[in-house]
């Protein structure tokens, strides 16, 4: 019956929507999230990803990726049962992936159509600089 208890939890962190907001306060992290926040401040120490801003006054503000961050650690280690170095290392190798696909290649060679842009925008300049010095 343990099996079906684990599915169910990880039924329930998939549904968690988050909210449209710029900033979340960490009570509302915590609520969102279902952890206490004590667990929050701790994973902000061993977890380089969770970096939230914070306030004026001292309050913790997290981004919609933080949130998303916590969500991902909190399945990491709550339904995969990673340690917190294991999840550490899991998180850094997924970011390098990430880098590796997202990296757009520039191409080597300049194209006729990047030439044409560059010709287009030095007439440009030297319209502007003619007015300047007429």
């Amino acid at each position: 019956m343990a099996p079906r208890k684990k599915s169910t939890a990880k039924h329930k962190a998939d549904e968690i929507l988050i909210p449209d907001k710029l900033y979340f306060r960490i009570g509302e992290v915590a609520t969102l999230c279902h952890l206490p926040a004590y667990v929050l401040r701790f994973w902000e120490s061993e977890f380089p990803q969770l970096k939230p801003v914070k306030s004026s006054t001292g309050q913790r503000m997290y981004r919609k990726r933080d949130v998303e961050s916590v969500l991902h650690i909190k399945r990491l280690l709550y339904e995969q049962g990673f340690t917190i170095s294991g999840a550490r290392q899991q998180l850094r190798s997924e970011s390098k992936t990430d880098k590796t696909q997202t990296a757009i290649p520039f191409p080597s060679h300049s194209t006729p159509e990047i030439q044409h842009i560059r010709q287009g925008l030095r007439e440009i300049l030297s319209m502007l600089s003619a007015r300047r010095t007429g």
